[in-house]
């Protein structure tokens, strides 16, 4: 797709690693991947079979043990190899990354394009979206496609595919669905000029409701048709701007970080793992926890759906001089649901922010002890329908370990190689106050909450 051959006439990006910096496989939003870049490392440059890396270990306990990725990397002889030296040496956004970042050379539309990409993609979900956003505005003749579906990381594909993920039932194949209606018109029409492709731009299956829809782009509203869903200090989601003073803090230990999984957490792709299906994981094993800030709708009166970008605009401050920011949004199904949903939380979405690059990318800085800092960062974007009798639950943590490093919580030249004296418990505060009204920013249909 990119300075195409004359012979190409089409193409389907399907979950394409697009920046693994910013997103993708390797890093989002500065926080490095630890134990999926470790057993990448481990899988594909390691060894010569592509031998799939399969520990009966709990990695949450192997990598708290080895302290930080550099030793990680010293025990299993790996300090070396191309991929570990480059997260070792280039933790930040550095042109090594840059020049690996597909949508900075996407500068025309050379070919019809397909974008294909799952909702709960464990791996590559900000990728699709990435390009489709890079290549839109360059679509002059119609022919960048995008769909999105309720699907993990290749879970279009296959016979039967993409009727169930985890605990939830779609009431159709929709990756069967896909293939059929989707991308076979699409080459049939592009390669052999056959009737029948009839996407008008978008296709998104919107969950909860359990159907298909259709968008002329993606986002379907403009950004600044956005409504503010606001953390309050009561802990609670309101859709009224706060009118005074409020906060909400908890402690954050690194030497006891909130685990992505319930343990045990076993290597990415060995037996018993649970990596394709962590996203949709009952999320009440971290919800307990007094280092996560919970904030619950009430009981919604009437079905309220969220479709296109989610975006967390969060001003908070810690008493150290680095932070990550966690920000789940959740939907909490009712005590009458049926087997094995009564009580569940599933996250829509969810993304993590590493505080040191809050002013760039490229130059991580310090944060300022007790400061109020604004963070603003994409969930990427959902079309899911939260049902009448359900909740809206929105969740802030500071770690997600192992899938992402430890943050010491002070500032360090290089996390990879952090000192464990560095590692210090902070107090975190997530602002509620007229003056830093936290927030979500997403578009709510109809735009009212109990």
């Amino acid at each position: 797709g990119i300075n195409a051959h004359p012979a190409v006439k089409a193409i389907s990006p399907q979950a394409p690693m697009t920046d693994v910096w910013m997103g993708d496989d390797f890093f989002h939003n500065g926080a490095f991947r630890q134990t999926y870049g470790f057993d990448y490392v481990q899988e594909m440059e390691a060894q010569k079979t592509d031998v799939r890396v399969d520990s009966r270990t709990d990695t949450f306990a192997q990598f708290l043990q080895e302290g930080n990725f550099a030793n990680a990397a010293r025990d299993a002889g790996m300090s070396s190899l191309p991929t570990a030296r480059a997260f070792l040496e280039h933790p930040e956004y550095s042109r090594f990354w840059q020049a690996m970042a597909v949508e900075r050379a996407l500068h025309r539309v050379e070919v019809p394009t397909l974008e294909v990409g799952g909702t709960w993609d464990q791996e590559d979900m900000w990728g699709t979206q990435a390009q489709y956003a890079a290549l839109h505005p360059l679509d002059t003749g119609h022919q960048v496609f995008l769909v999105l579906g309720p699907w993990n990381h290749g879970g279009w594909s296959g016979i039967g595919a993409g009727a169930t993920l985890g605990p939830l039932q779609f009431g159709q194949a929709t990756g069967d669905a896909y293939r059929r209606n989707v991308e076979a018109p699409f080459f049939e029409w592009y390669l052999k000029d056959r009737p029948g492709f009839d996407v008008r731009g978008v296709m998104s299956f919107r969950t909860g409701e359990n159907r298909w829809q259709q968008y002329a782009a993606w986002p379907p509203q403009p950004r600044d048709a956005a409504t503010r869903l606001y953390l309050t200090a009561s802990h609670g989601v309101a859709l009224q701007a706060p009118a005074g003073e409020g906060a909400v803090s908890y402690r954050a230990d690194p030497a006891q970080p909130v685990p992505y999984l319930s343990r045990p957490i076993y290597s990415t792709y060995g037996s018993g793992s649970r990596w394709s299906t962590w996203m949709l994981e009952d999320q009440r094993f971290a919800t307990s926890r007094a280092d996560v800030a919970v904030f619950r709708s009430e009981v919604l009166d009437h079905d309220v759906t969220v479709t296109g970008d989610v975006t967390a605009d969060l001003f908070a401050a810690t008493t150290g001089s680095d932070a990550d920011w966690v920000v789940k949004l959740m939907d909490v199904y009712p005590k009458d649901a049926p087997e094995p949903l009564p009580d569940y939380q599933l996250m829509i979405a969810g993304e993590i922010f590493r505080g040191r690059y809050v002013r760039s990318f490229e130059h991580p800085t310090p944060l300022v002890p007790g400061k109020v800092t604004e963070f603003r960062w994409s969930l990427h974007a959902v079309d899911h329908t939260f049902l009448k009798g359900h909740r809206i639950m929105v969740e802030v943590q500071s770690s997600w370990f192992p899938l992402y490093d430890r943050n010491p919580q002070t500032f360090v030249k290089n996390i990879m190689s952090a000192p464990a004296k560095a590692y210090r418990a902070q107090t975190q505060t997530i602002e509620c106050s007229a003056q830093y009204p936290s927030h979500l920013e997403l578009n709510v249909t109809p735009a009212s909450l109990p």
